[in-house]
């Protein structure tokens, strides 16, 4: 579904990504592991548009989507749930989840997925007038997935979901990830800071190292890899 080949990126003078190659296959959850300033985010934002790459190929589906706008590119079927969630903060929650779908026109379907966002996350449907940013941190990152759900995604591109939240939290939003992975369809390439829990619902990972893939394997090989733990993982 998605293929980076090649890619380099940076800002400004400083290269953030060297020459990296990641693929994601339809239908998958592939994690990018890594310490903070690898690259994860980076790659993210280069898929997404937010930042053009200096060089290299970015491939969706049949369509080469290398430095093409955000709205574009979202218009296609990529979500981005961006570190730090980036809620609308003076909205409500309402609001924010029906401007997910601003590139969308049918009515109909628009409010089957709201209804749809709701079912995944009831404490949103019970604040839906609420303001959002007096959500907690865990209701403020329902609510940038669910946003993100509201285009419509064939590919979710999550940053951090588990940033700052209690583990109960986390353990909900992740049964949510794979029911939107396993029910939906919707394929998902997720930047995680707690490894061990990125590879225990990723079928493939990318480890990155200053910008450059240092290695990449099935999650369970990973997860097994005594070397790959110790040295770049942190369990």
């Amino acid at each position: 579904m998605l293929e980076l080949r090649n890619v380099r990126a940076a800002y400004g003078p400083v290269v953030a990504l060297h020459d990296i190659s990641v693929s994601v296959p339809h239908g998958a959850i592939v994690t990018l592991l890594g310490a903070n300033g690898a690259g994860k985010s980076t790659t993210l934002r280069v898929v997404s548009g937010l930042l053009k790459p200096a060089a290299g190929l970015v491939r969706f589906e049949d369509s080469d989507i290398s430095g093409q706008a955000p709205d574009r590119i979202v218009r296609q079927g990529i979500s981005h749930v961006p570190e730090g969630r980036q809620i609308f903060a003076t909205l409500t929650v309402d609001e924010n989840l029906r401007l997910g779908a601003y590139t969308r026109s049918e009515r109909p379907a628009v409010r089957r997925d709201l209804d749809r966002v709701y079912g995944y996350f009831p404490r949103l449907a019970e604040r839906s007038g609420q303001v959002a940013g007096t959500l907690s941190g865990g209701e403020q990152q329902m609510l940038a997935i669910g946003r993100a759900l509201m285009a419509r995604p064939r590919l979710l591109l999550l940053d951090e979901p588990s940033l700052g939240l209690a583990p109960l939290v986390v353990r909900d939003i992740f049964q949510i990830i794979r029911t939107i992975n396993q029910e939906d369809g919707v394929t998902i390439l997720l930047v995680e800071q707690d490894a061990k829990l990125a590879l225990s619902v990723a079928s493939y990972g990318y480890v990155l190292e200053t910008g450059r893939v240092a290695v990449h394997q099935p999650a369970n090989d990973l997860a097994r890899n005594e070397t790959v733990r110790r040295s770049y993982l942190g369990y």
